[in-house]
């Protein structure tokens, strides 16, 4: 296919631009992502996700807590 054969349209909105509804009203799409409460789609990232951010950090602090108890030992020569 060469370049003639295509048709090309300038965009009017820049590829950054945030997303808006058929009104030109601006969406929160990652707050009406957390407000949908379509079972299909939850079931579906709970399944991707199977845990939420907070199990995380708890995770990461214990490991935290490990690894500075460990650095201690090593300090001290035990």
């Amino acid at each position: 296919m060469s370049n003639d054969d295509r048709t090309t349209r300038p965009s009017t909105t820049p590829p950054n631009a945030p997303p808006v509804d058929a009104s030109g009203q601006p969406v929160n799409v990652v707050e009406r992502d957390l407000n949908d409460q379509d079972d299909d789609t939850r079931a579906v990232d709970e399944i991707i996700t199977p845990s939420s951010n907070r199990t995380k950090e708890q995770e990461v602090e214990e490991l935290n807590r490990k690894t500075a108890e460990i650095e201690r030992k090593v300090a001290d020569g035990n």
